[in-house]
Formats: structure tokens, C-alpha cells, sequence
């Protein structure tokens, strides 16, 4: 009973914590709409990390004086009142010739920012340590992107920033109850998928399994984040992040404390949202949701006509999500059987024996030989076939029928010229066919590893950092996605204009260069 007081105070603070903290919309009223609705900015993302260059209240008395005056120029007003984003005034330069490892080692220090910086104006978080950006329009640390840049920085040596960057993490789980998609006021109200306990697992490569100790807390306050609610919950019946399947187990979906369209699309998904036959609320929620998956957008998480005003993410419980879960459940009991903690340590491996099993029972689809996200208001699994499916894989979840199932339809469906496609759909989005992503790569080959699938692992290595490489030598630039199948065109889809950087490109590139023996310069 103890236990259970101490955590609900922990998440009363949390929740204080968190709902205090100001987005732009808060603070600039009426001036944020009339931005965002305008094509001032063609990237509604480029306000919401304006900052202010004087007080907020200031502002919008003067914006509220101002804006139905003749001539009133709302693009003058901006410009004066916030220092806009953009491109560093040191643009980086590269020097293709010097090879991609010289480039990603440079860009270990053109995506390096200093933690102490923050204006008080700005939507920014506070954090205690520096840290790395993914780069582009991505000019903050972003939760699932930072494990896969770790694994670059763990080639580079850069083992610091790593303990920075989970010292951050914690940080934040510490203040506001669990890690934010990003460190933006205006991420306050998601996570991303929970790869914070498989940062842990890296930074132990360098300095041992006990390290895990000293983040026990803050994995047992990450866990408590996603299972608010699940104890009161009946099947069929689901509470922010946790759900209660048909056989009465209890999984995960991805999940959103705002209904209300994102600060950073605000357009977007204002317009979208005239498309829908949802409720507002519920439609927004659902983007918000497919936001803190971190794959947005996909059909993963629409219906068959892949149209974004069907998306139903609140009703999918994602295979990968709960693999991850899984970890996280492993790794607080491992902290517990380093303590000698024999009640604890088996309370949470029953809850990883618990929850591999539903995995297995409600996300096994023998027929596709593929592992697949279940739908828990139609009881059904969803029709999609993604690489979400690896996931099982990766974790050592799936048995060896099932592994070499899905090893052949990995072979025969995904894996195209340039590495292996994130869905079999076209839809224009930007996280289908033909679009593939780094970590989608790392975490299949990595999967196909487990189970000794050495060769389809290589055979993935090796087209994947081509791909990779013939973009490096015709641009110069590490890209945040790739064109799989026409590898002579850029990536496609999504809300914003491709980005290059780029964090999670150069971790896993550098990772397989060297894991690989791979002989580029």
C-alpha cells in the first residue's frame, strides 16, 4: 500500500510539474492561430520554436492593439517580436572526398548543443547536460532518435555525451514523470517508444552491468508512466497507455493527453481534420498518438484506403511498443536480482513472462508468417504487414518456426535495391514503401542476428550502407529516410521537406561500417 502511495504522489507531482509548463499556444493567444493559419511560415514547427524577445504578456498586449490597424503587417510584427530559427551562421560544408566516417565524425560536433543556453522565453526544456540534435528542422533531443545516434557515438568514443544524454533522460522522467517526445514544451503531452532501458544496455557495454543501479528509479517511474490505470481496467476497456485485451492481459498502445491539434502541424491537422468523420477530439488524438509511435505517418494506422482522416492509433495495440515494454520489464528485474531482491525481481519477470506470452498469443498471425499489431476494438488484427514485426525478433520473443517465417517474408516482401521498405503499402506517406528508416534496419538486422540469419543480415548490411553512401557522394548529406526501391530519387512523403543531419543515419552507419568490416573510407 506503501509503494502504491509513494507512486501516485510521484505522478501527482509529475503531472504538476508538466501542466504548469506554458506552450506557445498559451502564451500567445490569438497571435499563435493567426500565425500558424497564415503561410508566414511555410513549417509551423519554425513558431513554436520562435523565442520571444521580451515578455509573452508584453506581446500580446501590444499584438491585441495592433492587429486590426490598416497596414498591420503580421510577418513585420513576428520578426520583431522573436528571434527566429534557422540555418547556423557557421554552415557546415562538406568535404565529400574525406569519406563518411570523416563526415559523421565532424557532424558529432555540428549537432552538439550546449545544454545551458535556453532562454527563458523559449519553448525549449531545460536540461542538465548537453546533448545532440537529430539536425534539419529537428533542433532539440527527440527520445527513440537518441538510442540509435548512441550507437554511433558509442563507435566515436563518445561515451560522455552518452552518460549526458541518459542523465537528460532521467532528468526529465525525474521532473515531469516520464521522457517527452521532445524536449519542447509543446512535446509535454507524449513520450516516444521506450528505448530508455535499452540506452542503459548500451552505456553498460562501456561500464559494466552495474550501471543499470544507478538508473533504477527512473525505469521503475518510465513503467509506472505506461501502466497509469491498467489495475482498474476490464477487458475490452482501455486507460491513456495501457489496455485490457479479451484474455484479460494487459498491453500497450501509443496514447496522447491532448485533444487538440499539435502546435508544432497546427495547419495541418486543423485542415486534415475537415476531412474526418471522427470527432475532433478524437481524431487529433489519434495524429497526436501516431506522433508518439514516432512512425507519423503510416497505414499502420488507417484504414485500408490509407487516408489520414481514418487513422485510428488509439485502437491498435503496436507490436513494437510492447517488445519494448517487455525490455523495460527485464530490466527493472534485473536491477532487482543485482540487489538480492528476490519479491521484486520475480514480480517483474512475471510481468515480462506475462506480457511475451500476450505478445505471442494476440500478435502471431501464422498464415502472413508475420507478426502483427492488434486492433482491441475489433478484436481483430490489424491487415498491415510492417516492420514493426521484426520487433519480436530483436527481443528474442518469437520461437524458431515462427522466426523462420518471418526471415523468408522479410526476404521475399521487404528487402528491395537499397535496404528493406518500412510497409508493403504506397500511400504517399512517409513512413510506407518505399520509404525505409535507419532504426528499421538496425533493429531487423539485429533480429535476424538472434537467429543466426547471418547472411539476409549482411545482405541488408551491405545494401542499406550503399544506399546510404551513393547519397553521401551525389549531396554530401546523411539523410533522415531513404528511397529503397528507386534508389536514384529522393525519399518522399511527410509533412516536411527531407531532412539531412542526421542523428539516427549516422549512428547506425558508423555502427555497421565497423561491426561489419566494411571497407569505406
Amino acid at each position: 500500500m506503501r509503494r502504491i502511495f509513494i507512486a501516485l504522489l510521484i505522478f501527482t507531482i509529475c503531472d504538476t510539474a508538466w501542466s504548469q509548463v506554458q506552450t506557445p499556444r498559451q502564451l500567445f493567444p490569438g497571435l499563435f492561430e493567426a500565425v500558424q493559419l497564415s503561410d508566414i511560415f511555410p513549417d509551423n514547427k519554425t513558431f513554436v520554436d520562435a523565442t520571444a524577445k521580451r515578455d509573452p504578456v508584453l506581446i500580446i498586449k501590444d499584438y491585441q492593439e495592433q492587429k486590426d490597424k490598416p497596414g498591420f503587417d503580421l510577418k513585420q510584427f513576428v520578426t520583431d517580436n522573436f528571434w527566429i530559427p534557422g540555418s547556423p551562421t557557421n554552415v557546415f560544408k562538406t568535404d565529400i572526398s574525406a569519406g563518411v566516417r570523416k563526415h559523421i565524425d565532424t557532424l558529432w560536433q555540428v549537432l552538439y548543443r550546449k545544454h545551458d543556453t535556453v532562454s527563458k522565453y523559449s519553448s525549449l526544456l531545460p536540461v542538465p547536460y548537453d546533448f545532440i540534435v537529430p539536425g534539419g528542422r529537428f533542433r532539440e533531443t527527440y527520445y527513440w532518435d537518441s538510442y540509435f545516434t548512441m550507437l554511433g557515438l558509442q563507435e566515436s568514443h563518445q561515451t560522455q555525451i552518452i552518460k549526458n544524454m541518459i542523465g537528460n533522460f532521467a532528468y526529465l522522467i525525474d521532473k515531469y514523470g516520464f521522457i517527452p517526445n521532445g524536449i519542447r514544451t509543446y512535446y509535454l503531452t507524449r513520450s516516444q517508444p521506450p528505448f530508455f532501458s535499452m540506452m542503459i544496455d548500451l552505456l553498460a557495454k562501456d561500464e559494466g552491468e552495474q550501471v543499470i543501479l544507478k538508473y533504477q528509479p527512473e525505469l521503475v517511474k518510465e513503467y509506472a508512466f505506461w501502466m497509469r490505470g491498467a489495475e482498474k481496467l476490464k477487458p475490452g476497456q482501455a486507460y491513456r497507455n495501457s489496455v485490457k485485451m479479451p484474455g484479460g492481459e494487459t498491453l500497450n498502445r501509443y496514447w496522447d493527453e491532448s485533444d487538440k491539434p499539435r502546435e508544432e502541424s497546427f495547419k495541418k491537422d486543423v485542415n486534415a481534420e475537415k476531412l474526418t468523420k471522427q470527432k475532433p477530439g478524437d481524431f487529433y488524438r489519434n495524429v497526436r498518438a501516431a506522433a508518439e509511435s514516432g512512425w507519423d505517418f503510416s497505414t499502420r494506422w488507417m484504414d485500408t484506403t490509407g487516408k489520414l482522416e481514418t487513422i485510428q492509433t488509439t485502437f491498435i495495440v503496436p507490436v513494437d511498443l510492447n517488445c519494448l515494454l517487455y525490455h523495460l520489464e527485464l530490466s527493472i528485474a534485473k536491477t532487482y536480482k543485482l540487489q538480492g531482491d528476490a519479491l521484486h525481481y520475480r514480480l517483474y519477470l512475471t510481468k515480462a513472462m506475462l506480457r511475451k506470452k500476450a505478445i505471442l498469443k494476440y500478435s502471431w498471425n501464422e498464415r502472413n508468417g508475420w507478426f502483427m499489431d492488434y486492433n482491441w476494438k475489433t478484436k481483430r488484427q490489424t491487415p498491415n504487414m510492417t516492420l514493426a514485426g521484426m520487433y519480436p525478433l530483436e527481443f528474442k520473443i518469437a520461437d524458431g518456426k515462427q522466426a523462420a517465417k518471418v526471415v523468408s517474408n522479410l526476404e521475399t516482401k521487404f528487402l528491395k535495391s537499397g535496404g528493406l521498405i518500412t510497409t508493403l503499402q504506397r500511400s504517399g506517406q512517409q513512413w510506407d514503401s518505399p520509404n525505409a528508416w535507419a532504426p528499421l534496419q538496425y533493429i531487423s538486422i539485429e533480429g535476424l542476428n538472434n537467429y543466426h540469419q547471418d547472411t539476409l543480415a549482411r545482405s541488408i548490411v551491405t545494401r542499406w550502407v550503399q544506399n546510404n553512401i551513393n547519397v553521401f557522394n551525389s549531396t554530401g548529406k546523411l539523410m533522415e529516410k531513404y528511397n529503397v526501391i528507386d534508389t536514384g530519387i529522393k525519399a518522399g512523403g511527410g509533412e516536411y521537406p527531407l531532412q539531412d543531419g542526421f542523428g539516427w543515419t549516422n549512428g547506425i552507419l558508423l555502427n555497421l561500417l565497423n561491426h561489419y568490416h566494411i571497407d569505406q573510407p
